[in-house]
């Protein structure tokens, strides 16, 4: 019965990496462009506001800059994040089969659930570390992102 399970969990790890490795290159044009809009909106609603006094006093052409390395930086930052995870997912699925053939279901059910509970933390930490550069300069991470 175990083997099935294995054989699932398998299965399905393949087809996400699978997917995640075939996908990434499509729309890269659009979100790019959609990405320069949502820059060139933020950068109209620093002017309009004028809440934080060191992005106002920049450029357009400084804030153009600086709103889309960020912009840019997030997307680095959440594709690390997602092999970091991916990782953790391979990691905890063969640890699970070790633990299973040593100790049946419930070594198995252990293992996940500490595995899930580290790629949670895992994530957690990635999203806020990548966060944390735009939000101590007073930039609105929401309004650059594009999903």
């Amino acid at each position: 019965m175990i083997w099935l399970i294995e054989i699932a969990l398998v299965l399905l790890l393949v087809a996400g990496g699978w997917k995640v490795l075939t996908g990434g290159g499509k729309g890269t044009d659009k979100r790019e462009a959609l990405t320069m809009r949502r820059v060139d909106a933020y950068i109209e609603t620093i002017r309009r506001e004028r809440r934080n006094p060191d992005l106002a006093a920049m450029s357009d052409l400084e804030l153009r800059d600086l709103l889309h390395s960020g912009a840019r930086n997030l997307k680095i930052a959440k594709e690390r994040r997602g092999w970091v995870l991916i990782g953790t997912g391979v990691a905890t699925l063969v640890s699970s089969f070790i633990a299973a053939e040593q100790d049946g279901l419930r070594g198995f059910a252990i293992v996940l659930v500490v595995g899930a509970v580290v790629g949670y933390g895992l994530n957690e930490y990635l999203t806020r570390r990548a966060r944390e550069p735009l939000e101590r300069r007073g930039i609105d991470i929401e309004r650059l992102r594009v999903e």
